[in-house]
């Protein structure tokens, strides 16, 4: 909310590599339709992934895990969650195919951001949608073990203010369209994780919000390459930016461009990876193999067939086979017996 108030975001000074990088997401938006018309099955095979990497990798940045193994079945809804991490990816599975189907005709709102947090802890038995009734704050922990303060958010008291009064700006700042709508989505996740409006959960709605925002700006790559994937893997730059951007934020004296850089590159890299799988996929290898290949680098180092199907849903068993046996002639795997019960190990290095 500070970030819109009183021309705040307008006045804030964009440097040459802002504008370089809101055109070069404007030349990916522009091909990204291409890449639609012309490899359907490709980017069906695009989307599979990113739907497990996404609860996976979202819910892994706040410590919370799944088996490997587990994963594809649970994000598929080809298993119930058995335990209480399963019980969280299985509330962010939902909504994220929400946001994927639906995201055309959802609208912005408190009820919405509060219905979503419900739906994360649905399966859990514990009780969310509700903003936090307790201060909470931010904090790091250093190398000696003390915890310190990096940031203290919005008040419980002020949270409901805070978050409606967000949503109408930022609706308001689209609307009068004065500056290009990825600073504005960029500043609404912002200034939500500078509220951090709830008790639990904050990091993750935040990625959602950034998902359903950037669909509704027009730029899609997120449905076909995780854009919590590529958060958690820059994860330290994730927080400096985050911390660099909130100093003097209640003051509304706060630098948003570390954020900015921040929020541009990821899209960036997420593109950049988009149009180098699509490429690599629609090669002579074909879309499925592709999918087997990554797979196997998710699966432990020792896995079966079976293993590997489970999470290749799809995919048939002379594809599967036929994949494996192109890894093992290129010494990427080897085979520890024989029959569909045998073992495969990847090698590593």
């Amino acid at each position: 909310m500070k970030s819109f108030e009183h021309g705040y975001l307008l006045d804030t000074a964009i440097s040459h590599s802002l504008l370089r990088s809101m055109r070069v997401l404007g030349e990916f938006r522009g091909r990204e339709n291409l890449y639609t018309e012309q490899f359907p099955e490709v980017l069906e095979t695009l989307r599979q992934v990113a739907l497990v990497q996404s609860a996976e990798s979202s819910n892994r940045i706040e410590g919370i895990t799944v088996l490997p193994e587990r994963l594809a079945p649970l994000v598929t809804k080809k298993t119930q969650p058995r335990d209480r991490s399963e019980q969280e990816v299985a509330g962010y599975r939902d909504v994220l195919a929400d946001i994927h189907s639906n995201h055309a005709r959802l609208k912005l709102s408190t009820d919405l951001i509060l219905r979503w947090h419900q739906m994360i802890y649905h399966y859990t038995g514990e009780i969310g949608g509700a903003w936090k009734t307790g201060d909470n704050a931010i904090l790091e922990t250093r190398p000696e073990g003390r915890q310190v303060v990096r940031f203290r958010p919005v008040s419980a008291v002020g949270t409901p203010q805070f978050m409606q009064r967000l949503v109408e700006l930022f609706q308001q700042s689209l609307a009068e369209a004065k500056t290009d709508p990825l600073l504005l989505v960029a500043s609404a996740i912002f200034d939500f994780e500078c509220i951090h409006p709830f008790k639990d959960g904050n990091g993750r709605i935040g990625r959602l919000l950034t998902l359903l925002l950037l669909y509704q700006c027009g730029y899609e790559a997120g449905r076909y390459i995780s854009l919590e994937r590529i958060v958690e893997e820059s994860k330290e730059t994730y927080y400096e930016a985050l911390y660099k951007s909130s100093q003097g934020w209640h003051n509304g004296e706060h630098d948003l461009r570390p954020w900015w850089e921040y929020f541009l590159g990821t899209l960036i890299a997420a593109y950049n990876e988009f149009e180098s799988r699509v490429g690599t996929l629609s090669g002579a290898r074909g879309a499925k193999r592709e999918m087997v290949r990554h797979a196997v680098g998710r699966l432990p180092q020792r896995f079966t067939v079976g293993d590997l199907k489970r999470v290749c849903g799809g995919v048939s068993y002379p594809t599967l086979q036929r994949a494996l046996a192109d890894m093992r002639r290129e010494k990427l795997l080897r085979c520890l017996g024989r029959g569909p019960d045998a073992q495969w190990e990847r090698i590593e290095g």
